[in-house]
């Protein structure tokens, strides 16, 4: 039972009793003689008679695409808000988006496919002086990833990546006494579970899981409409040491020596295109192999050091792998999953 509250005091309860219904000052289409259920508010928000669920949907998919939206304030399509730069995009896409059913992966699918999206995104300064924010799209934005998505990235260029949907939260890699602060434990989960997406990740408001948090990602204290994005070289400390990641690296050298040919020259041509999705320029290369010579060196002369840096992560390893020669790969590969290119929407 819910009553009008006095001065907003939730203890009182002499109050007027409140039933369910919509906002007066909006279209209702309930029937008068029943209360509304959480059904008919769905049915309500999805209507014909209402655009702003569509259009506010839309807007988001397209900032998660796009690292801005039609209208940049995601939380405010009022007249306080920010205007459309593609008002006639906004309600075409919207309007379609309901036409064929509030189909997601078709709306996602159309977006990412259009030439607006496949352009390439250097900055040639053509339109610099009327168009410097690139609202207008003349090429293709360019803005670093979400912390979930950092984090999949890098389990996907290794292969440890599991895609299974739904189930209970996981528990990544963390030291045991990470909650100790609050009485609670942190249990590691153990086989496939620990390299499913981020949006699985055990998340207890206001002590986050910290390799989220210097990415930017919100505590959940409150609703976060936008989260912000910075650069900070918290975020190299993480994909250079985190130990998902350095697993990750890990099982990527195993990869590359496994999937990328007998030759150098093949592998190294194979690591940078599975992380960057294209092939590595002449210079790159030449950085690349001098790396790798560095590398072998290294472990040749340190194969303890090369034996720890195996060991990381609870992935197996191959039996009669040279561990100096994984190790060097593992460094590398340990570079390109931290390189701008990586982890940027290019």
């Amino acid at each position: 039972v819910m009553r009008v509250l006095a001065r907003g005091n939730w203890m009182d309860d002499s109050g007027e009793v409140v039933q369910a219904s919509y906002p007066g000052f909006l279209a209702d289409e309930s029937d008068p003689d029943e209360v509304p259920s959480r059904l008919d508010l769905a049915n309500w928000m999805t209507s014909s008679g209402n655009p702003l669920t569509a259009r506010t949907f839309v807007n988001r998919l397209w900032k998660q695409l796009f690292g801005s939206g039609l209208v940049r304030t995601l939380g405010d399509f009022g007249t306080q808000g920010s205007r459309p730069s593609h008002p006639a995009l906004l309600d075409w896409l919207a309007a379609d988006f309901v036409e064929h059913g509030w189909d997601i992966k078709r709306l996602q699918t159309m977006i990412i496919s259009s030439a607006a999206y496949l352009q390439s995104s250097v900055n040639r300064q053509r339109y610099h002086e009327i168009d410097p924010a690139n609202r207008f799209l003349a090429r293709a934005p360019r803005f670093r990833l979400s912390a979930e998505e950092v984090r999949d990235g890098a389990l996907s260029i290794s292969g440890l990546f599991n895609p299974a949907i739904g189930g209970p939260s996981v528990y990544p890699y963390q030291p045991a006494n990470y909650l100790s602060s609050i009485g609670k434990g942190w249990k590691e989960s153990n086989d496939g579970a620990l390299y499913r997406r981020g949006l699985y990740t055990f998340w207890r408001r206001t002590m986050l899981y910290p390799t989220f948090q210097i990415f930017d990602a919100p505590s959940r204290e409150f609703c976060s409409v936008n989260r912000p994005r910075t650069n900070t070289p918290l975020q190299a400390l993480v994909t250079l040491n985190d130990p998902t990641f350095v697993e990750a690296a890990r099982v990527f050298g195993q990869r590359i020596l496994s999937e990328g040919g007998a030759h150098d020259e093949d592998r190294l041509a194979f690591a940078f295109t599975a992380a960057t999705s294209r092939p590595p320029k002449p210079a790159e290369f030449a950085v690349l192999r001098d790396t790798l010579a560095e590398q072998r060196a290294e472990y040749a002369a340190d194969r303890a050091a090369a034996g720890q840096l195996i060991e990381n992560g609870k992935a197996p390893t191959p039996e009669g792998i040279d561990p100096a020669e994984l190790a060097a790969w593992t460094a590398l590969a340990n570079i390109l999953l931290n390189l701008d290119e990586t982890i940027t929407r290019e």
